[in-house]
């Protein structure tokens, strides 16, 4: 009985050792081939890959940094707008304000101040109108209102509106002599410009006259000009 199962074993091997496909060597060289030469093309195509996704992280930074940069001047600017509103706000009405400050000026330049010392009536009126000017500027300059009154400073166009140049040797040219109007400014801004008389700083000095070449008399004789010796004799 042992050797029949053995028998049968051998038989049982032997069918399956010859239903397995058998591969030939060749065959089998080529296969591993490019399966070889596939793995030696993998890291390149992993190397591009990598310099592709760099670029592109690199790229996306860029716009990122851009964005919050471009969100930062937006942020900026819309502070400094609201700043500007906030102190500039009351701009229009200003302006109508100082016009009232204007005719409360010239009321009192209008009044001879000989005139005031002599009657006592006058002068507490006049220093009561006086007392309301100066209360008008303490409440404009609470609001960063404040006057300008530049007699005797250099001319400068941003702030002062020149009428008229006034000729002056005692004064340098440039330099504002006298003010019609009272300029104002708002913060750093002019809000309205003083209108000003400018000294020119007096005419030029003349070079000095040239001496006249020394002419002799018989020239002028010869020149057609009278030539007078002495008295004539009748």
């Amino acid at each position: 009985m042992t050797s029949d199962k053995k028998i049968e074993d051998g038989v049982g091997a032997g069918s399956t050792t010859s239903g397995a496909t058998q591969v030939p060597p060749d065959a089998a060289i080529a296969a591993e081939q490019p399966a070889a030469s596939a793995e030696a093309k993998a890291p390149p195509a992993e190397g591009e890959e990598i310099v592709r996704l760099r670029a592109e992280a690199a790229d996306l930074k860029d716009r990122l940094l851009r964005a919050h940069a471009e969100m930062d001047n937006v942020r900026k600017r819309l502070e400094r707008e609201k700043a500007d509103q906030a102190k500039f706000a009351i701009t229009k009405f200003a302006r109508d304000v100082v016009g009232i400050g204007d005719n409360v000026q010239r009321a009192i330049d209008a009044v001879p101040h000989r005139i005031v010392e002599q009657d006592p009536a006058l002068k507490s009126f006049v220093e009561g109108v006086t007392m309301i000017e100066r209360e008008l500027l303490s409440v404009l300059g609470r609001h960063g209102i404040k006057r300008l009154d530049p007699k005797g400073e250099p001319f400068n166009p941003h702030h002062h509106q020149a009428v008229v140049e006034v000729p002056s040797h005692e004064v340098p040219a440039g330099v504002v002599t006298q003010v019609f109007q009272s300029g104002y400014m708002i913060e750093e801004r002019i809000l309205r410009p003083a209108m000003v008389s400018v000294s020119k700083g007096g005419p030029k000095p003349q070079p000095p006259a040239e001496a006249a070449p020394h002419s002799d008399p018989s020239d002028q004789g010869e020149a057609g000009s009278p030539k007078v010796d002495g008295p004539s004799t009748q």
